[in-house]
């Protein structure tokens, strides 16, 4: 059976998500009029109640989240349950910009419950999309899968133990995750993109 790979659109939505995340906390953290700290202050601060310009972080986040969502809707050579995820994520990312943080410290059940959920959920997708067969595409092999899905692992159980332990690197382990996490997706695109059709291997 003949499936077709990626359209153009989702190329471009699967590199908005890092583009937007990092230009969008890059840019908010040099608006705000304090020190800001983005190896200790995550990245819910520069969107929180009271943070200047605060828009400008909410709608990276929000734009993150449709990207997310457009790259699920793209990504036909992937296991139908890994796209669901990554849609699933998408509506999760746009929820936590919809919920800010009260005054940039804390204080939103909804933010904490959506991002925790986002972050785990994304942990899970690489697994969740993978396809078997010898010309499935890179970013899709079960054992590529896997190690995606390890270092999402160690990043997240990172930034858990900084978020329990109130460490002083909760916004650099937060940084790594969130990036890392919105980067694989056009990683595993740009390889279903070099190949415009395949035979489609079973899911596992």
């Amino acid at each position: 059976m003949i499936v077709p790979g990626v359209p153009w659109w989702g190329v471009v939505s699967s590199a908005g998500s890092p583009v937007l995340l990092a230009g969008g906390w890059t840019v908010a953290a040099s608006l705000q009029p304090r020190g800001f700290n983005p190896v200790a202050d995550t990245i819910s601060v520069l969107a929180g109640v009271g943070a200047t310009d605060r828009w400008v972080m909410t709608w990276a986040l929000a734009g993150v989240g449709a990207c997310y969502i457009v790259t699920g809707l793209s990504l036909r050579p992937a296991a139908r349950p890994g796209r669901l995820i990554l849609m699933a994520v998408g509506i999760a990312t746009i929820l936590v910009a919809a919920n800010p943080e009260h005054d940039g410290h804390g204080g939103s059940l909804p933010h904490a419950f959506w991002a925790a959920a986002g972050f785990i959920a994304m942990t899970a997708w690489p697994l969740a999309g993978r396809v078997r067969g010898l010309r499935t595409p890179y970013g899709l092999r079960p054992a590529v899968a896997a190690c995606a899905t390890a270092v999402m692992l160690v990043l997240l159980a990172w930034f858990g133990a900084e978020l329990i332990a109130a460490g002083h690197q909760i916004g650099l382990a937060e940084r790594a995750l969130a990036l890392a996490q919105a980067a694989w997706p056009l990683a595993v695109v740009l390889t279903c993109y070099l190949i415009p059709s395949y035979d489609r291997p079973a899911a596992t």
